[in-house]
């Protein structure tokens, strides 16, 4: 062994000095290839494809969430349990986020009226600075 080993415990979390990356090396020198999609990506791509469906007899193209929440709405409104606690849990959680939405809006609403002032004081105490200034 040799004097920097002596120095040092190895043990868990602590591997020994000469295994460990050497500065600039990388753990992972290849990296993610370029072209790979995660999960979400590809979730989300399922989700906004298009698909067919027969509505009144006539097929249309639709987003498969939209599909997806049909069919849910579908089986809710035959009755099924299930399907219509979910409907109820998405409708719950989307009226959530609308009053979210407007609550933001208020405030954007209410911050203009304070930046106005805000500014309109900004303009006196400049005109107000102008007729010393001009004396």
């Amino acid at each position: 062994m040799s004097e920097d080993e002596d120095d040092f415990e190895v043990g868990y979390g602590k591997p020994p000095k000469k295994t460990r990356f050497k500065k600039g090396q990388s753990g992972n020198a290849k990296g993610r290839p370029k072209g790979s999609r995660n999960f979400g990506t590809i979730v989300d791509e399922a989700l906004n494809g298009k698909v067919t469906v027969n509505e009144n007899g006539k097929a249309s193209k639709i987003a498969s969430s939209q599909a997806l929440v049909l069919r849910l709405l579908e089986k809710a409104l035959r009755g099924e349990d299930r399907a219509l606690t979910q409907m109820i849990g998405l409708a719950a959680e989307r009226s959530a986020e609308r009053e979210a939405q407007s609550k933001e809006r208020s405030l954007i609403a209410g911050e203009e009226g304070i930046v106005k002032r805000v500014l309109e004081d900004l303009v006196k105490e400049m005109a107000e600075e102008g007729d010393d200034n001009g004396q």
